[in-house]
């Protein structure tokens, strides 16, 4: 659950100031979670309000094309679908945003009844979506802290965006809605940033009823903690087209892998895979080769993947 964009970007090398055309995409953290989880086979919906326009539209479209369903969205006639213009040809492709009361800013506690939290094994959820407005946040306090030992898992990937709320406004509300999650996904600068958190183990130590936090480390790799377990995954070396997207590359993976009963290391693994893929194009949806070859990788032995590590997407690439 969570707000669906369109992004506008530039593509003829050339900054907005002086580019003739833009191209049109949808993006969103949560509809990418949801578009890399059903394509590895996990029965998945995406709910977030769009307007009743053709950005809207497309990203209905879009969404089912991918494979997601989308049916109980609702299409809001009064407030306008999101959107971004990202500026690739200017370094650090920075982004500017228009979702000031966009439809997504009024989700709220009336949306409950079309969530059926009851009849789904996994809700994810982000820290973008309690920033869009008080009526959001509202709704992820429900969410969190109504189930009352029924209703689905829990997945929250922190993702803070300092565009949308500072590190010192979103650290509280972040950390209280991590802590009331059943799994936490988070990379190890950002929870530096927000909590002072040095290393994987301290962000552990902050979150100790939490039963499953997975600690990302950038190129380096991914650290999940189950219980008292702990298993560190290196991830795999790549040359970077563009990063955008990858994170949430990396939370579909992982999260596919949770559904299909995939151990701590292989659903790490799975996270990486799908990662380097979205690591390797341009836009937060990369085109994606058949999942039974994805998982394959995934599946092999701890020797397996170190291996494949030092030879990063060459043989990814090869091998699918």
């Amino acid at each position: 659950m969570g707000e669906t964009m369109i992004q506008l970007a530039t593509s003829s090398g050339r900054p907005l100031t002086s580019a003739p055309d833009l191209d049109v995409r949808v993006a969103g953290a949560e509809a990418n979670v949801a578009v890399g989880m059903a394509h590895l086979g996990a029965d998945v919906e995406w709910f977030g309000r769009i307007g009743a326009d053709p950005f809207g539209t497309r990203v209905l479209d879009l969404l089912r094309e991918r494979g997601v369903q989308v049916d109980r969205a609702p299409a809001d006639p009064a407030l306008p679908t999101g959107l971004y213009v990202k500026d690739v040809a200017v370094p650090g492709s920075p982004v500017y945003y228009y979702r000031r009361g966009s439809a997504a800013s009024a989700l709220s506690t009336d949306d409950l009844p079309a969530l059926r939290l009851p009849d789904r094994r996994l809700c994810h959820l982000s820290g973008i979506t309690p920033a869009l407005s008080a009526s959001c946040d509202a709704l992820l306090e429900r969410i969190v802290r109504g189930r009352k030992g029924a209703g689905p898992l829990v997945s929250f990937d922190v993702n803070h965006r300092p565009g949308l709320w500072s590190a010192a406004s979103a650290a509280p509300r972040l950390l209280e809605l991590a802590r009331a999650s059943d799994v936490v996904i988070v990379g190890r600068d950002e929870a530096e940033r927000l909590w002072d958190t040095p290393d994987a183990a301290a962000v552990r130590a902050l979150l100790p009823g939490v039963p499953e936090v997975v600690v990302k480390d950038d190129d380096r790799g991914a650290t999940v903690f189950t219980g008292t377990a702990e298993v560190f995954v290196p991830a795999l070396q790549v040359d970077v087209i563009e990063p955008v997207g990858a994170g949430d590359a990396f939370a579909a993976g992982y999260l596919a892998g949770l559904l299909a009963g995939y151990d701590a290391a292989h659903r790490a693994r799975l996270g990486h895979l799908m990662a380097a893929l979205a690591l390797r194009h341009i836009g937060d949806l990369p085109p994606l080769p058949e999942a039974d070859r994805i998982r394959r990788l995934a599946e092999g032995t701890t020797d397996d993947w170190a291996a494949r590590r030092g030879t990063g997407l060459h043989e990814l690439e090869a091998l699918l």
